[in-house]
């Protein structure tokens, strides 16, 4: 029986690989598809997940797989009539060092993140299609449509949206309509646009048609909203007669179409993010609408959140009970960005600040705790800052499958020891989780053993 199997290949099932692997875990990725998922979908990096794809070793792979987003060039009747940035600018700093979104196509992210895992020696099996699943006391037993199985002790439903294993067993979805129009989204090559801009060309009735280029690519996503009752079409042909009648290209300008699919928006929201020895995660335990670029960065911080979890109960002897606090912390933050998503979607929020995903936490976690008689900086369940400590930058020192302790004047064994913390972080000790959360902090190091005793670091 093998630790944890991983069904779902996209972004949240290669995330929680690449954790499970550079801690010894024995787990395997599967997926229904032949091969990684081809489109562009989620395109945008937020800053906290750069920051985590930079613990994961992968963030060089990403920055070059991308760009910037461009500014949103507006048209009407076939001339230009306007600007738009799309984010609100976010100020740099020494505890900050990423603040604006990067553009990956989502088949590049995932490209580079399945480098990743294969290059710490796991792998994903592809065509496994999970047709049912039981569970008991010591593991559970996933059923595919091959007539194979696989136990382990732990299964993690990565799968999307239409989650199998959420259906087998058994966890509902509420959620709302965001949007009653129908979207379509492609990945088209188009001649006669610059790509200097995310072209915008709105109709009279709401709809719109945008063709933004996708960096590091030579294609161009198209996204549109088209009037209700509306069939997507998503054939070349259908494709092309799109784009001739809101834009002023002719049909024949769009030379290729290389991914499409049609949706429509929705927020929802699965009752629980455990059952059992079962975890949901990504969009099998939330599902966002596009708008804001809300969706995949939240499912890379489920899996960072509930990978170093899962690798401390198995490999570190953490107690079982950690694993009750990936629902307990993410499910209230998942719920928080769909809110977000709809917000975006509906004009009521811009992207900038609240987009960006660094002032997210846990600071009414079980695992957050304050001992400091007056606390002030960073709190425990906040999101632990950049900085400089003798010499050495604090990403380089949390970057790695440990916990870090900052200001103590003595070391802990297994835990990376830093003598002092930034200025900005306030006074007193702060012990970083290995998600890069402040987990404890205190006026000095009593009471810290106990609560790396709960956490299983020692």
């Amino acid at each position: 029986m093998m630790d944890v199997l991983i069904v779902g290949a996209g972004p949240t099932g290669l995330t929680i690989g690449i954790e499970l692997a550079r801690r010894g875990v024995d787990a395997l990725v599967v997926d229904r598809a032949e091969g990684l998922f081809p489109g562009s979908r989620g395109k945008g990096i937020q800053p906290r997940t750069q920051e985590v794809f930079d613990d994961l070793g992968v963030l060089q792979a990403i920055r070059a797989a991308g760009g910037p987003y461009p500014t949103r060039m507006i048209w009407q009747d076939g001339e230009r009539v306007g600007e738009q940035p799309m984010f609100e600018a976010v100020d740099a700093d020494e505890g900050t060092p990423y603040t604006e979104p990067w553009m990956v196509a989502q088949w590049r992210t995932q490209e580079v993140l399945h480098a990743r895992l294969t290059e710490l020696g796991a792998t994903v099996a592809f065509g496994r299609e999970v047709t049912g699943l039981t569970q008991g006391a010591e593991g559970a037993s996933v059923a595919f449509a091959d007539g194979t199985a696989v136990r382990a002790r732990y299964v993690v439903a990565a799968d999307g949206g239409r989650s199998a294993v959420r259906r087998a067993v058994g966890v509902g979805m509420a959620g709302e309509t965001v949007d009653p129009s129908p979207f379509l989204v492609a990945d088209v090559r188009v001649r006669g646009l610059d790509r200097e801009y995310w072209h915008a060309f709105p109709g009279s009735d709401g709809s719109f048609v945008a063709l933004c280029p996708l960096a590091g690519t030579a294609d161009f996503q198209l996204a549109a909203r088209l009037p209700e009752g509306t069939g997507p079409d998503l054939s070349l042909d259908g494709v092309r007669k799109l784009v001739a009648a809101y834009t002023h290209l002719d049909a024949e300008d769009v030379t290729e179409l290389r991914w499409a699919s049609d949706f429509r928006p929705r927020a929802a929201l699965a009752d629980r993010f455990r059952a059992g020895r079962v975890f949901l995660a990504g969009d099998a335990a939330h599902v966002h609408s596009p708008a804001g670029g809300q969706g995949l960065n939240t499912s890379v911080q489920d899996a960072y959140n509930l990978g170093w979890k899962l690798g401390a109960v198995l490999r570190d002897g953490a107690p079982e009970a950690l694993l009750d606090t990936y629902e307990e912390e993410r499910r209230p933050n998942a719920a928080a960005m769909l809110d977000l998503s709809t917000g975006v979607h509906r004009g009521e929020v811009r992207r900038g600040k609240a987009t960006v995903q660094l002032g997210l936490g846990y600071p009414e976690s079980s695992l957050s705790v304050e001992t400091r008689t007056a606390p002030a900086g960073v709190r425990p369940g906040d999101r632990a800052p950049d900085g400089t400590v003798a010499g050495v930058r604090l990403f380089d020192a949390f970057r790695g499958p440990h916990w870090t302790l900052l200001g103590a004047t003595t070391a802990v064994p297994g835990v990376r020891t830093l003598p002092a913390a930034p200025e900005s972080y306030g006074p007193g000790v702060f012990l970083v989780r290995p998600d890069g959360y402040v987990g404890w902090a205190g006026d000095s190091a009593d009471g810290l053993a106990a609560y790396l005793t709960r956490a299983g670091c020692r």
